[in-house]
């Protein structure tokens, strides 16, 4: 990219990608407000995300180049798990293209259509935005552990219970 400094929050993807351009960067938790809601905070290091896209311009025979990002991101966070209610250790991982067209309603037909996902190409795309809502997509519906470090509490059988 030029010399100008890349803003991960203002990005314009259409130049990233004419450019093939290679961005990457880390993120604190704490900024991702919905993402950081389902990690059970710890005592240790604050968790921060790391990211990286690649921009591209995708040739067509007899049209426009298609614009295409490359995300992939991760992160490590403490889940609850949904047997003990102890925290359980995840690492979240991403990485998928996304395909970007002119407008809402091409996005919205083309994303019926396509395994990979559509967005509309704005002026500037908040980074930040597009990473955590990637990341909340990909986090375990029921997250639990193989095994719970707790036995967990049975329910007391009605006779036990009498006596």
């Amino acid at each position: 990219m030029n010399a100008k400094p890349v803003d991960a929050l203002r990005l314009d993807v259409a130049q990233l990608a004419a450019e093939g351009a290679e961005l990457a960067g880390q993120l604190p938790l704490s900024e991702l407000t919905r993402l950081a809601d389902m990690h059970m905070a710890g005592d240790g290091p604050a968790a921060e995300v790391q990211w990286q896209v690649q921009g591209e311009l995708r040739p067509v025979t007899g049209g426009a180049a298609e614009v295409w990002l490359h995300l992939q991101a991760q992160v490590e966070l403490d889940l609850c798990c949904q047997r003990c209610l102890g925290p359980v250790h995840e690492t979240v991982t991403i990485a998928k293209p996304l395909r970007f067209v002119s407008d809402e309603a091409q996005a919205a037909a083309l994303d019926a259509e396509m395994e990979d996902d559509v967005l509309a190409l704005e002026r500037t795309l908040d980074l930040r935005e597009l990473v955590e809502d990637e990341l909340l997509l990909a986090l375990p519906l029921v997250p639990r552990h193989a095994e719970c470090p707790v036995p967990l509490p049975m329910p007391a059988d009605d006779a036990v219970a009498d006596e």
